[in-house]
Parts: C-alpha cells; structure tokens; sequence
C-alpha cells in the first residue's frame, strides 16, 4: 500500500486522477488499436457538441462540467485537429460558436461503435459493492449543495472558537 493509499481521503483529488488517467490512457489505446486517432480527454467535448450542435464556450463548460479554461484549451486541442470548427455568433460578436467540423462528425460515428463496449467495461468497474457511480454522483451532490471551501472555513471556525 502506498502512503496517498494510506491516507484514503485526504488524497481523494489524487485518486480520482489516478483512475481517469487509467480509464483516459486504456481508451486512448483503445481508440489507436481502431484506428481513430482521437484522445479520450476530447470525448465530453465531442460527445455534447454530437448532441447540442453549437455552443458557446460557457454553454459547454456548464455541459460538461469543466471550468472554462479547460474547456478553451481542450477546444483548441480539438480544433487543431480538426475535430471542430468556430464561427461568429449571430447576435453577438464577441461570442464564438463551437461545432462539430465535417471530420468531428465522421469520428464521433466511429466512436459509435466502441461506445457499448466501453459503456460495458466501466460498468463492470464501477458496478461494485459500493457502487461507484452512485458514491460520485452522491459526492457531487453534496458539493452542489456546500463547496469544499465553505465546508473547510465553517471547519476553521469552529476550530478557532
């Protein structure tokens, strides 16, 4: 066991990225083997944008539920690869629109077929006894409800009383 396994909690940020870069990296790898060249970090970006057509960069940043920096990084990844193409908002020009490019489509059509089987797999992993999807789902709740920070300062508080 490792010391962040030993401190269990207290490392749950640390954890949480040691199982996405896993589940991220095999994907990738998954996605190579099939010829798709396309990184399993793009997928929430071109799995929404294959649903919702154009959005805006705060439109999807709420989607997905990534601060808005990593959403304008991750377009300019995507858009480099040619995965998605922005245009003018209509009404309002500083606002870009985000949408899939031809070559976005053509991928998200050959990630269809994976997609069932991958759907398999991280059902067999989080199908456990305690149910991993429930706990995050559970987790983010609760963060919705009271962030960590204000949890963390009502903490202080009382410590300094």
């Amino acid at each position: 066991m490792t010391i962040i396994e030993e401190i269990r909690e207290l490392a749950i940020s640390t954890r949480l990225m040691r199982l996405a870069d896993a589940i991220r990296r095999d994907a990738t790898v998954i996605y190579r083997e099939h010829g798709i060249a396309f990184e399993s970090k793009w997928f929430p970006v071109l799995f929404v944008l294959s649903k919702k057509s154009a959005l805006g960069i705060v439109e999807l940043a709420d989607e997905i539920g990534y601060s808005h920096p990593s959403v304008i990084a991750l377009v300019k990844e995507m858009q480099k690869a040619k995965l998605i193409k922005s245009a003018g908002h209509k009404s309002d020009g500083r606002k870009r629109m985000i949408s899939l490019s031809p070559k976005g489509r053509e991928t998200m059509n050959e990630l269809e077929t994976l997609l069932a089987d991958i759907h398999a797999v991280v059902k067999k992993i989080s199908d456990n006894d305690d149910n991993l999807m429930n706990a995050i789902e559970q987790a983010e709740n609760a963060l919705n409800k009271e962030s960590f920070y204000d949890r963390y300062k009502k903490l202080e508080a009382k410590r300094k009383k």
